[in-house]
């Protein structure tokens, strides 16, 4: 038996809900004082209103190593865990915290925490792939080299409608911020083989900032008839599938789904923000 624990910035489709092997737990999100789970109980459309009505940046706090541990404490023999990047939260440092908690008392037990260096639906591709490996019958040492792999060759990259969580934040400046929004800019972002973010390109408006990222995207993309491409949303199901459609036009993927945002994700996507990952 196996279990994969995912942190709630990696959306879980309904069939891996419904699969039985896979857990979310939820990083707590801030704006002006209250906090929200991300868990089932996150209603995106009135955080999305909150954080564009408050003049302060949101922020996010990674889940306990106790939160970790309440999951791990299953019937599995194989216990893989999945966090967002090392780079951007400290969720990868708390679950390896709680896999030494829990190890000391659990010696029979295989636990391994895989830095996704990545977020949104690169952790739910990697979910995706461990389940695959254990399906096909790999054994626990066999499925962390091939998903550790798999993780080596992966790609995030994402488009923004607004930079102002950027903003509140002092990521960006107010000048800088300004001065995109007035020419109507729009940043390819990308992630860096270390799990950080690094401007890709920019496109003037959101049109031309897709067709820049579906570029970058077949870039660094081969055999793509093997890979699964997926695609997170922030509220705007229709772009979303206006991408899935180009990319499907430029090459023949083994699979392209769609999901619609956690929490975490939304909280830097806003509205009308799309992920990639492939």
């Amino acid at each position: 038996m196996y279990k994969i624990i995912i942190d709630s910035c990696g959306e879980l489709t309904e069939d891996m809900k419904k699969d039985g092997h896979f857990a979310s737990v939820p990083l707590i999100l801030e704006i002006d004082g209250k906090q929200i789970y991300d868990d089932e109980t996150f209603d995106q459309a009135s955080f999305i209103k909150a954080v564009a009505e408050s003049p302060n940046a949101p922020k996010s706090a990674c889940p306990s190593p106790d939160a970790y541990i309440k999951e791990m404490e299953c019937d599995a023999e194989n216990i893989y865990i999945v966090t967002l990047s090392a780079e951007l939260s400290g969720s990868y440092n708390s679950a390896c915290l709680a896999k030494n908690i829990f190890e000391e008392d659990n010696e029979s037990k295989n636990v391994y925490v895989f830095n996704s260096r990545s977020a949104s639906i690169g952790e739910t591709l990697i979910g995706l792939k461990i389940a695959e490996c254990e399906n096909a019958g790999m054994s626990f040492e066999q499925v962390v080299e091939a998903v550790e792999s798999y993780i080596e060759q992966q790609h995030t990259f994402f488009v923004l409608e607004t930079l102002e969580t950027f903003r509140k934040s002092g990521r960006l400046s107010g000048l800088k911020a300004a001065i995109a929004e007035t020419l109507n800019i729009k940043p390819v972002m990308g992630s860096t083989d270390t799990g950080y973010i690094q401007q890709l390109a920019k496109g003037r408006g959101m049109t031309h900032a897709i067709d820049k990222m579906t570029k970058c995207v077949m870039e660094v993309t081969t055999n793509c008839e093997e890979k699964v491409l997926a695609i997170s949303h922030c509220n705007c199901p229709e772009r979303a599938l206006s991408l899935k459609k180009k990319m499907e036009s430029l090459a023949k993927f083994k699979e392209i789904f769609i999901v619609d945002m956690r929490g975490v994700s939304t909280m830097y996507a806003n509205d009308g923000g799309v992920i990639l990952v492939v």
